[in-house]
């Protein structure tokens, strides 16, 4: 082998064998690199010597650091992770630079059935139906094929239990199940006339760019 490529193989070090580095600007570049929400356990995989506390704390400075120097991105909680993300104020310009944006678009009828699993998850095809009126199989089959719903278990063992997923959080901007809308906005929503646009404030502003037709 040649030994010019084995002195530089040698000299690559480990992380741990790094000089101790600002975490902040740690936890900056894996934020930077990632394409997804990442945990606070995901980032303790990386620093192991922080516990969960100092992970957000550090994360809470960072995110303070991109306030204070009214950066065009901040940090925020979204679906049971932390993201950096482009603000709002900027959204114009990032969607006049990108000619088509590819959105997670819901019938009516999928709308209701979303709002029916997240309000009263776990819960079975049966009782999605009954709460609708209607056959929801296809439906509920549609929303787990676009990643909004999974497969929670089985009730008794025998019926399937359908639940929200962290995509379904990311889709709509929410930081968890506890920033859903009330069920009277719920209602409010799915009873606008003809179904097509949403009612002015009910959900959160991600929430009504995706729930349209």
């Amino acid at each position: 082998m040649d030994s010019e490529y084995v002195t530089a193989v040698d000299s690559i070090e480990e992380p741990d064998a790094i000089p101790a580095q600002n975490p902040k600007l740690i936890l900056e570049a894996i934020l930077f690199a990632a394409s997804e929400p990442i945990s606070v356990e995901q980032f303790q995989t990386v620093l192991p010597a922080l516990d969960k506390r100092a992970i957000r704390t550090e994360l809470d400075e960072l995110r303070q650091d991109y306030q204070e120097m009214r950066r065009s991105f901040r940090l925020v909680e979204i679906a049971n992770g932390y993201q950096i993300c482009t603000d709002p104020e900027y959204a114009a310009w990032i969607q006049k630079f990108y000619t088509r944006q590819v959105r997670v678009k819901l019938s009516p009828s999928a709308l209701e059935t979303l709002a029916i699993v997240a309000y009263k998850q776990p819960i079975t095809r049966t009782d999605v139906a009954a709460l609708r009126g209607v056959n929801s199989d296809s439906v509920i089959n549609s929303l787990v094929e676009k990643g909004l719903v999974r497969i929670a278990g089985r009730k008794d063992g025998r019926s399937l239990l359908f639940s929200t997923t962290d995509e379904f959080l990311l889709q709509f901007g929410l930081k968890d199940a506890s920033e859903l809308p009330s069920l009277e906005e719920i209602d409010e929503l799915l009873n606008t006339s003809n179904g097509n646009e949403p009612a002015q404030n009910t959900l959160p502003a991600a929430m009504e760019e995706n729930a349209e037709q």
